[in-house]
């Protein structure tokens, strides 16, 4: 098989490869994934409040002592966690080695300090950086499960050192209700009214041991709060929303209005039961993110599992609470620390004007090679339109993101694309002068020219692989489209355009080169 042969086959089919992904038998409606620089759409920064995931776990290990001290037979006064320790205060020092033997027995903790009846306990550090790392993993998923119940197609969600995540949502239609949805904790926790003592008192000062002082809220029918309710409610959380199944926004019928309808799995309908069982006649307050929707009182038992969140909304807001509950709720409280809204007006001018310069410089190019090396000028701008093609078609095949940068990155492509073809036509020139025949230059210009392309592009592709490992959103959309054009110019210019010169020899037999 003759050189140019299987050259030009494989050109042939790397490019047809990238027509098809280029166009509708792709079956995809956007063949190129526009950044957010060019669609439009929200860009934030979160901040977790990993502190907050710790506080949380510490609170559920507090729960656990509890009622494993209990087990034991050991009299405690109180056990509560204080900041990052848990306090536990025993009635009978004489308890202290049973104490400590349950507490041992509980793998992620250890004893900080022991003061006559009182244990502190704490964390170890290597349940600390679970709790954060779990923290953060669970953020995103959450944040991504509620995004996609949104309807929002291809957003960019991953995280940025320790304790930052970064979201990129293009083309969405309404972002503030977005962000909403992507911030809010959606904490869901069912907790019984203290109904013995008085919410005056409490507002007073007076705070009963192991209650808490929470508030619900009046709107109207526009949704703004008119005044907000306080109650006095137990801490204790008997039942929280991570063991919902299933959030269905309904309209009750009575009123017209909408509500929540949550229902439970399998060990959230057994506790349900069991509270509602042990409770019939108390009130029991829906909670959620520290806010009181509805206290009702339990009438009776209620054993298939299932509950209704009221609390006036619009139709939108008893919507995106059931996709925020559908989604779970955040394991720690997250911070907008930067929110960027991008038109898509802004977008389309982006988009055109990047468009514009991609062209006249091709055009440019192309003109200059024309004129300097006439016919081998010409069949260096074909490699360039080849490159245009293959870029684009890596783009579409890898689902890459193209953003402002990346066109930038594309223009820059187009003026590198021909320098290795300017160094090949000068060594074949230099070959032709020395007396060389046709075949015999083309071959040396290409095979001592290729060793120095290889060089100045190889070292400009380990720039842009860092840029792009250790590169934010812009910085890596240019990254790809510099990598991608690198590979496709060097491809065009060492196999295509020596086909077609060996096609020019071999077949054609020319006697003089247009160089």
């Amino acid at each position: 098989m003759k050189g140019y042969t299987w050259r030009l086959g494989l050109v042939f089919i790397v490019v047809a490869a990238c027509l098809i992904y280029l166009s509708p038998l792709s079956g995809k409606k956007e063949k190129i994934k526009l950044g957010l620089d060019l669609k439009g759409g929200v860009y934030l920064v979160l901040g977790v409040d990993l502190d907050k995931a710790i506080e949380s776990d510490l609170d559920k290990y507090a729960l656990i002592i509890e009622e494993e001290l209990r087990k034991a037979k050991v009299d405690v006064d109180k056990v509560k966690r204080e900041g990052k320790n848990i306090v536990i205060k025993l009635l009978l020092s004489e308890d202290l080695p049973k104490a400590k033997k349950v507490i041992e027995k509980i793998g992620a903790l250890t004893i900080k300090k022991i003061e006559g009846d009182t244990i502190v306990v704490t964390l170890k550090d290597k349940e600390i950086e679970r709790i954060k790392e779990n923290a953060i993993d669970q953020t995103l998923e959450v944040i991504r499960n509620r995004i996609d119940e949104f309807g929002v197609t291809e957003p960019e969600i991953r995280k940025a050192g320790k304790d930052r995540i970064i979201v990129q949502i293009p083309g969405i239609k309404d972002p503030e209700r977005a962000i909403k949805i992507i911030g809010r904790t959606a904490r869901l926790e069912f907790k019984l009214l203290d109904e013995e003592h008085s919410v005056d008192e409490a507002l007073a000062g007076k705070i009963p041991e192991g209650d808490e002082i929470l508030y619900g809220r009046v709107v109207d029918k526009q949704g703004r709060v008119i005044k907000k309710i306080p109650y006095l409610v137990k801490k204790k959380t008997l039942l929280t929303g991570d063991h919902l199944v299933d959030a269905r926004v309904m309209i009750d019928p009575r009123t017209n209005e909408p509500y929540v309808a949550i229902k439970f799995d399998k060990i959230g309908t057994k506790i349900f039961a069991q509270i509602t069982s042990q409770n019939v006649g108390k009130r029991l307050a829906i909670i959620l993110d520290n806010t009181v929707y509805s206290a009702p009182v339990i009438r009776e038992p209620i054993l298939r599992g299932e509950a209704s969140i009221t609390g006036s909304f619009t139709f939108e807001e008893a919507h995106d609470l059931a996709i925020v509950l559908r989604a779970g709720a955040l394991p720690a409280p997250v911070k907008i620390l930067e929110n960027r809204t991008v038109g898509p007006s802004l977008g389309m001018d982006s988009i055109k004007k990047g468009f514009r310069a991609a062209v006249v410089g091709l055009i440019v190019v192309m003109l200059f090679m024309a004129v300097y090396y006439r016919l081998s000028g010409i069949i260096a701008d074909i490699a360039l339109i080849l490159d245009m093609i293959i870029i684009l078609g890596a783009l579409a095949a890898f689902r890459a993101t193209l953003t402002l940068p990346g066109i930038a990155g594309i223009v820059l492509t187009i003026g590198m694309a021909v320098d290795a073809n300017v160094l090949i036509f000068e060594r074949i020139r230099e070959e032709l002068r020395l007396g060389r025949t046709i075949r015999a230059a083309i071959e040396a210009g290409f095979e001592r020219a290729t060793i120095t392309i290889l060089d100045a592009n190889i070292t400009t592709l380990i720039a842009a692989v860092i840029l792009f490992q250790y590169g934010t959103g812009p910085i890596k959309g240019f990254a790809v489209t510099l990598s991608i054009g690198i590979l496709a110019s060097m491809f065009t210019a060492i196999v295509f355009c020596r086909g077609v010169f060996e096609l020019l020899v071999d077949k054609f037999g020319i006697k003089k080169l247009s160089i």
